[in-house]
């Protein structure tokens, strides 16, 4: 295969990720050739690429010729896809197909590190995400008007716990809690519907924190929020968003603070110091 240096593959989910991207490579000057999934990518991300061909999830044969033709040789996973749909959205190729059926365990990085693998194989190289992104790392320290109090920092000690404990175990990045009691988990309906169900439950004043899985690869699946989480937990009445400094994205950053300030939400950086302790 000839490689073309100044081309970049993106592999696009949902969101405004991929468009992000997009712009920023091009800055750097690199074409981008853009994998966009049907009922995920956005019409938008697709017209913003150099090139682009659309597929269904599981057509990683169609994918890898795709890449072949047009001189790739490295690419970045960027933008989420609706988990469920591996239940009823997914049209596997053969080589998609055999995949799959190697996988034993069908969760997030399992699923990603076996993709990646078989690119790899086919001699393309898989960057981290946010390799032209950095600045969108979630800040450290207390980000909103309104901080934490007292039964708060217990609150987000305790979330925090539990989730680094559902992270190894690769099941989410995120918990709602409150008064030291777990109230949600992440699973595969994502963030937002993990806030919503937390939320109702929790009734008010819910403490969402969100981390890095332990060992997280930065190539794909990066715990990520903006306007929208600040919404979510804004109608449930929530009271804090925590989520883990520089290994998470924020999106829209003044929009989102200005948002939680509007709704009375705490929104906090946190770094974990080597003693364990939490450091804002």
């Amino acid at each position: 295969m000839n490689i073309d240096p100044e081309k970049i593959g993106i592999i696009s989910g949902s969101g405004q990720f991929p468009l992000l991207f997009i712009k920023a490579a091009q800055e750097a000057g690199r074409k981008t050739v853009l994998i966009a999934h049907r009922n995920e990518t956005s019409e938008e991300v697709a017209a913003a690429a150099d090139e682009v061909c659309w597929l269904k999830l599981g057509q990683l044969g169609k994918l890898l010729k795709f890449f072949h033709s047009k001189g790739v040789g490295e690419t970045v996973f960027v933008g989420a896809i609706t988990k469920t749909r591996i239940f009823r959205d997914i049209l596997p190729d053969l080589k998609g197909l055999t995949l799959w059926n190697k996988i034993d365990t069908k969760q997030d990085d399992a699923i990603l590190r076996a993709v990646a693998g078989v690119i790899e194989k086919e001699g393309i190289q898989v960057l981290e995400s946010t390799c032209y992104l950095q600045h969108l790392f979630f800040p450290h320290g207390i980000l909103t008007k309104k901080k934490p109090d007292n039964n708060q920092r217990l609150d987000i000690a305790f979330g925090w716990k539990n989730a680094r404990a559902i992270g190894a175990m690769d099941i989410g990045q995120c918990v709602v809690v409150r008064n030291c009691s777990v109230v949600a988990v992440e699973a595969i309906e994502g963030t937002d519907a993990t806030i919503a169900r937390g939320g109702a439950l929790a009734k008010e004043q819910a403490v969402v924190v969100k981390v890095r899985k332990p060992g997280q690869d930065f190539r794909f699946d990066l715990p990520a929020t903006g306007v929208k989480t600040i919404e979510t937990l804004a109608s449930v009445r929530g009271a804090v968003l925590a989520v883990e400094a520089g290994q998470a994205l924020l999106f829209d950053p003044e929009a989102m603070i200005q948002a939680a300030d509007a709704a009375g939400i705490v929104v906090v950086g946190i770094k974990e110091n080597p003693d364990g302790s939490l450091d804002y």
